[in-house]
């Protein structure tokens, strides 16, 4: 089995737990920054299909980037193609962290979700 990308955050104790629980748990991955090498659109277009999740689950409504752009008011009424693009624009507007594997997309750190990927 092809190992998973961990996209992730180091400032984020989400991340933390989810990079904890990968260790404890003794599975490979690869390990990927988030911020320094954000998603592109091509792969945020595989992900959020193989995801099954609208691509408004891709993005970090707690983020301070989020707030300041007021995308709770503009997401709705932009195209999927310009939401994917502000995705792809910065690392900090998704939500993370994530772990991508051949046949699924995991969005958030939930343990018991987590665990189906062993």
């Amino acid at each position: 089995m092809e190992q998973p990308l961990f996209l992730y955050y180091p400032g984020c104790s989400t991340c933390q737990k989810a990079k904890k629980w990968l260790t404890d748990n003794q599975v490979l991955h690869t390990p990927r920054l988030i911020v320094e090498e954000r998603p592109t659109i091509e792969e945020l277009k595989i992900w959020i299909d193989r995801s099954k999740l609208p691509i408004k689950k891709f993005f970090n409504t707690s983020g301070l980037i989020y707030k300041e752009l007021n995308l709770k008011e503009r997401l709705p009424s932009l195209s999927e193609e310009e939401q994917i693009a502000l995705l792809a624009s910065n690392g900090k507007l998704v939500k993370r962290p994530l772990l991508i594997t051949t046949h699924s997309v995991l969005v958030g750190f939930k343990a018991d979700e987590w665990k189906k990927i062993k």
